[in-house]
């Protein structure tokens, strides 16, 4: 997924398709080593150990708990890293445990354990269901472009660029060298292919021979690169919400636009069906309402709930999370209302927020021993700058900034034929990784027809981030490892929306037993 290319310090940008500028990654990351390299026995012998999770209003049998990772695995004797770990205990027969990847990239999977871990408790039948901060995530050594007292401020359609380019650049280059201040050690090494690497050491501190696994959206992309790095480690595994492994970022942003439209269309002929609807009841003059509403916030925002101006983008921001859920359109509907209505900005705010509060901000992360942080010292902007910062180490197109410069015109028209809406928004992803060190060509390269157990891939046909020909076209990279079941319903991913996709992962991850290849699963009706 793309992140919008921004440094406002808005707390709206810490979601998915927010943004701050990125940082300087060093590459050099090949294929992974495993517990017989003695170099590496150390972090492979380790034993996890458990206790109470900290903070208030927990789930009393959550239990947290870390695991130490070198932060160079060519050079084990650097540094290392500590990555923070969640999990839910086995209640029966016990057989190992299960990985969870929420996806992002850059989002911490604590959090959302904490919240949604309840989604998964009949794996606990079997399994001890765990989950993960990545690293340069959440408590594990996050990364950070600052507090935003150093404003740098970036394009969001391209117009600056035009303009301007070297003034553009120039700020780009500006945004890599603060985010670099504030982002600590582990930042050349930050990126999926450590982070599989990583997955492989917590799956030996786990006690586990095969690694079990279920990712979602990002995390699909770190279960096929583990698949590659450690085919003898597979057990069974789950990629939900397929993302692509060979599109460049460009091509990633149109399709993320192209289905973000779709989504945005489908919930527009939801809501004119409700006399509350706030852009009446005329399916395609409502259509034509959402773009105006958006330029007209850009030519005169309104006051937002954090004291800044609330523009068109950053409502766009916001529809854009919005969107990944069918269950949220009630919710997105009463939440435009209130913005069309009375300029009242706090409820489309939550949906780019999360609902989170504002926590503390440290001034830089400078941690050299590689130790977790504490939840309230995770920087604001972790996320997004974890998000760029991954991307970019995972991505090995480096253009120049005249080929950016003399493809921009096209690209706009691309974006926006895409969608009116998303399209604009999106558009500076193409300057996410420009003057930034090439990444790894291992992801493009080398994962493919991985020597592995059946690994079951879901695609969701109406996935506003990560449309269905990527599964199709994931699996056949993969080759015959991959099993694909198609999900006939929308929203992002199918293991929470869809009760025979939830029946059919469970029952391959607790039993074995796969869905042959190219079934389906239909479309469920149990929205409001």
């Amino acid at each position: 997924m793309l992140a919008k290319l921004s440094t406002r310090p808005m707390l709206r940008r810490c979601t998915v398709t927010g943004a701050v500028g990125l940082a300087l990654l060093a590459t050099g990351l090949s294929a992974g080593t495993d517990d017989s390299d003695p170099d590496l026995a150390r972090f492979y012998g380790q034993k996890v150990t458990w206790s109470k999770c900290p903070g208030e209003g927990l789930p009393k049998d959550l239990q947290c708990g870390k695991v130490t990772v070198p932060l160079d695995y060519a050079r084990p004797q650097k540094g290392t890293l500590d990555l923070a770990l969640a999990r839910y205990r086995a209640t029966g027969d016990k057989r190992g445990s299960v990985l969870l990847n929420f996806g992002g990239p850059g989002g911490p999977g604590i959090p959302e354990f904490m919240g949604g871990g309840k989604e998964f408790m009949e794996l606990t039948d079997n399994y001890d269901v765990v989950t993960f901060d990545p690293r340069g995530v959440g408590r594990s050594s996050p990364v950070s472009c600052g507090d935003g007292k150093e404003e740098i401020v970036l394009p969001e359609d391209g117009t600056d660029l035009s303009r301007d380019p070297q003034a553009v650049l120039g700020q780009l280059t500006k945004a890599a060298a603060t985010c670099t201040r504030h982002s600590g050690p582990v930042l050349p090494y930050i990126g999926t292919v450590n982070a599989s690497r990583d997955m492989d050491v917590m799956r030996a501190s786990l006690g586990d021979d095969k690694l079990n696994y279920l990712g979602f959206s990002y995390g699909t992309r770190l279960g096929a690169v583990y698949a590659a790095q450690f085919p003898d480690k597979v057990g069974r595994l789950v990629l939900d919400g397929v993302d692509t492994l060979t599109e460049p970022l460009t091509e990633q942003g149109v399709a993320g636009a192209q289905g973000q439209q779709k989504a945005l269309d489908e919930f527009i002929n939801w809501c004119v069906k409700d006399i509350a609807c706030p852009f009446g009841q005329d399916a395609r003059e409502a259509r034509k309402q959402v773009p105006r509403l958006v330029e007209s916030l850009d030519a005169d925002p309104v006051p937002s709930a954090f004291g800044e101006p609330f523009t068109g983008q950053d409502l766009v921001g916001a529809l854009g999370q919005a969107l990944y859920s069918e269950e949220l359109w009630p919710s997105l509907e009463r939440a435009l209302a209130a913005l069309v209505e009375d300029g009242d900005t706090h409820a489309i705010e939550s949906f780019a927020t999360g609902g989170a509060a504002v926590p503390p901000r440290r001034e830089e992360t400078d941690d050299p021993d590689g130790g977790l942080v504490d939840e309230e010292d995770v920087p604001l902007d972790n996320m997004p700058a974890a998000l760029m910062a991954i991307n970019c180490a995972d991505d090995p197109d480096r253009p120049t900034g005249r080929q950016i410069v003399d493809n921009l015109d096209r690209l706009r028209a691309e974006y926006y034929r895409a969608s009116p809406v998303f399209g604009p928004y999106r558009l500076s992803g193409v300057l996410m990784c420009y003057g930034r060190p090439k990444g790894t060509d291992f992801i493009r390269d080398d994962v493919k027809d991985v020597d592995t157990p059946k690994m079951l891939l879901v695609g969701t046909r109406g996935d506003p981030a990560t449309p269905y020909r990527w599964t199709v076209e994931t699996a056949r990279r993969l080759g015959p490892s991959a099993v694909v079941l198609d999900n006939k319903g929308g929203g992002h991913t199918g293991y929470a929306s869809s009760k025979c996709v939830h029946a059919k992962v469970d029952s391959f991850l607790l039993y074995g037993t796969l869905p042959a290849d190219g079934s389906s699963c239909g479309v469920e009706e149990d929205r409001d």
